[in-house]
């Protein structure tokens, strides 16, 4: 338990520099004199930077994955809950840039570049979906022709407002509020909203 606090905290006091003076500007001499361990601590932990940048953005992931989680944990109907998937993971994006001060786009743009833990997220986020999407075909509210090949539609067109949001050229206060989320509704839902036919209304 005590390692794992240490190491916990070894990884924020990383972050934190690394959001203030950039990953390329900070030395493992940064993260040990801030962290108060020593460099022996550190290196009890992590054999070098690049080590101590993979913990940040795990930890970074693993924090967006939880959100998602709890999503889709929660008790309500499939299309409520994947309208709501997607405001959080909004959410989730702009927690971690906000979170990692200065540094900001850049930092979370990085986290991209690290190709095994994007990896590990993409799998993670499309088996979520997935859950979602199977959640609303047993209710009778949505119906497609392939469940997994929608998922990984839903989760690529997310990824591909990433680089537009983190930039600015999207903005929280856009996506969130109001007309906004009734747009978003729109353009989620109608294409896998199950149809009325004729005879269901009769």
């Amino acid at each position: 338990m005590a390692i794992a606090k240490t190491r916990n905290m070894l990884i924020d006091v990383a972050r934190k520099l690394f959001a203030r003076m950039g990953v390329e500007n900070t030395t493992m001499n940064d993260i040990a004199q801030a962290s108060q361990k020593g460099r022996r601590t550190l290196y009890t932990y992590f054999n070098n930077k690049s080590e101590v940048y993979q913990a940040v953005v795990e930890t970074e992931i693993e924090g967006m994955i939880e959100a998602l989680q709890d999503v889709v944990a929660k008790k309500m109907p499939a299309d409520e809950k994947l309208l709501l998937f997607f405001y959080t993971r909004f959410d989730a994006v702009k927690k971690v840039v906000v979170r990692n001060g200065t540094l900001k786009a850049y930092f979370f743009r990085d986290i991209w570049r690290v190709q095994n833990v994007r990896k590990s997220f993409d799998r993670k986020e499309i088996q979520i979906i997935k859950q979602i999407l199977e959640q609303g075909i047993s209710e009778g509210t949505f119906e497609m022709p392939d469940v997994q090949l929608t998922s990984e539609i839903l989760h690529h067109a997310l990824k591909g407002l990433e680089v537009p949001y983190i930039r600015g050229h999207i903005r929280s206060s856009r996506i969130l509020t109001g007309p906004k989320r009734e747009n978003i509704a729109y353009l989620i839902l109608e294409g896998i909203k199950k149809k009325t036919k004729p005879e269901d209304v009769l």
